[in-house]
């Protein structure tokens, strides 16, 4: 009787010990999981920065359910630092597109943007490219001889009147690149009209850019942006020029992804090619490669095209139609300079291509100012009016409701017509103008803003 009691005894402390280990046990566990981050669901790793295969799962599987929050219209959730640490790690194999597809606006394949690639210092080119700007004469030499000659002397003295966030930069520095791609999809852009002038060829104060177009097709790709061309009036222009270098851009780069085309009104995907000072060649030379009977008819081919020419002035609307073109761009950026840039005159011009089943393109701008290269054109300068000229322009634009709205521009800087950041810069020779009081990014923010309200009138338009 005496050892069944004792053995009684010790089972009954062994149960309680055991059951206090137990309860010990469990709370530990739970102290531990007041430590897991916030976000941590049944299953998710603790630990997981020690474990980089885990982690890169992780990641990616946390992409993939951001994506879905965004199609449910889900809030994103604050993310803990031990999460951050993770991404970071990972960065470097990640596709980037799911990080930026959260934070940038959605591109407006409408909404098209005027890009120079043409800039060059001697880090990336061995010499200053454009910055060095020469300040052109006025053809009256009377009028001439009242301004000062000479060349901006970079990087403090540049052909521009404003100065840029990035400096006196080169357009092949790909972190340039990359900022102008983040800068233009921040605004809601969605097609680069990239300046274009055939292999070899430049503009008189430049160097030849084609080689430079492959990358910049694929840090746009990187940003979801298209890119399209901009033809500019390159010596000996004709239609059988024109032919060839059409089908050399189609054949090098209408591969790409970011190559782009647009969807015409009976369903077909055509490039488009901006054609710009294209009043210059007479109609018949445009319509040999225009129109479907022309003698070097680029109609109903693999090359095949929408081709989008420059109205100046009001008589151009009439070679247009002749010459064979899909439509019409006003490019300037100052209001009343031309026929085509004066807002009051694009209702009577969309009427004019609605009934001859042409696009017309309306260019918008925030303002210009040339003088830092044409001291004797002040008498065009455009005030910006603290953005107040740029959304006149943008409302002038919807108006007559166009399919694509054209912005003047990206960076032509020696025009000062760029969206692009600027800053405050005060040197020994210049006060450059700048953005205050606003800050250097508030001409896109406000294109991004009429980029929403262009999508949402498009769609009562096709109601």
């Amino acid at each position: 009787i005496l050892n069944y009691d004792i053995m009684a005894r010790f089972r009954r402390r062994t149960c309680i010990v055991l059951l206090l280990f137990i309860l010990f046990i469990c709370s530990i566990m739970m102290a531990l999981k007041t430590l897991r981050p916030d976000r941590a669901g049944f299953g998710d790793p603790f630990g997981l920065g020690l474990l980089p295969e885990l982690q890169q799962q992780t990641v990616l599987l946390d992409n993939k359910q951001n994506s879905l929050n965004r199609i449910q219209g889900d809030t994103v959730t604050r993310v803990s630092n031990f999460h951050s640490i993770a991404v970071n790690t990972m960065k470097a194999s990640m596709p980037p597109i799911n990080k930026l597809e959260e934070e940038l606006a959605s591109p407006n394949y409408n909404f098209h943007i005027f890009y120079y690639s043409w800039f060059g210092n001697p880090q990336f080119d061995g010499k200053y490219i454009h910055w060095n700007h020469p300040l052109l004469p006025h053809w009256d030499p009377k009028i001439a001889n009242n301004y000062p000659k000479g060349r901006h002397n970079p990087p403090e003295d540049i052909g521009a009147n404003f100065y840029p966030e990035l400096g006196s930069y080169s357009s092949k520095d790909p972190s340039v690149i990359e900022a102008h791609m983040k800068q233009m999809r921040s605004a809601s852009t969605g097609v680069i009209v990239l300046s274009w002038y055939p292999p070899g060829m430049a503009d008189e104060n430049g160097e030849p850019t084609d080689d430079l177009v492959p990358v910049i097709l694929d840090y746009a790709h990187k940003y979801n942006l298209k890119v399209t061309f901009h033809i500019e009036p390159y010596k000996d222009r004709d239609d059988r020029s024109m032919y060839h270098n059409v089908k050399y851009i189609i054949d090098k780069y209408g591969g790409h992804p970011a190559f782009y085309r647009h969807k015409t009104s009976t369903g077909r995907l055509l490039p488009m090619f901006y054609v710009y000072d294209s009043y210059v060649t007479i109609p018949e030379i445009w319509a040999n490669l225009l129109t479907v009977s022309g003698s070097q008819s680029i109609r109903n081919t693999p090359y095949d095209a929408l081709f989008i020419a420059l109205l100046v002035e009001e008589r151009h609307k009439h070679d247009i139609h002749r010459s064979g073109f899909d439509g019409m761009y006003t490019y300037f950026a100052t209001n009343g300079f031309s026929y085509g840039s004066s807002h009051h005159n694009w209702a009577s011009l969309k009427a004019f291509c609605d009934s001859n089943n042409l696009m017309f393109i309306p260019s918008v701008g925030p303002g210009y100012i040339d003088t830092s290269i044409r001291p004797w054109n002040n008498h065009n300068t455009r005030n910006r009016v603290n953005g107040k000229y740029y959304e006149t322009a943008f409302s002038a634009a919807l108006l007559v409701r166009p399919e694509i709205i054209s912005i003047t521009s990206f960076n032509e800087w020696h025009e000062g017509t760029q969206i692009e950041k600027a800053i405050p810069k005060r040197t020994g020779q210049v006060v450059y103008l700048d953005y205050k009081p606003h800050k250097p990014n508030v001409y896109l923010e406000l294109t991004q803003k009429w980029s929403e309200k262009y999508r949402k009138e498009q769609e009562q338009w096709l109601m």
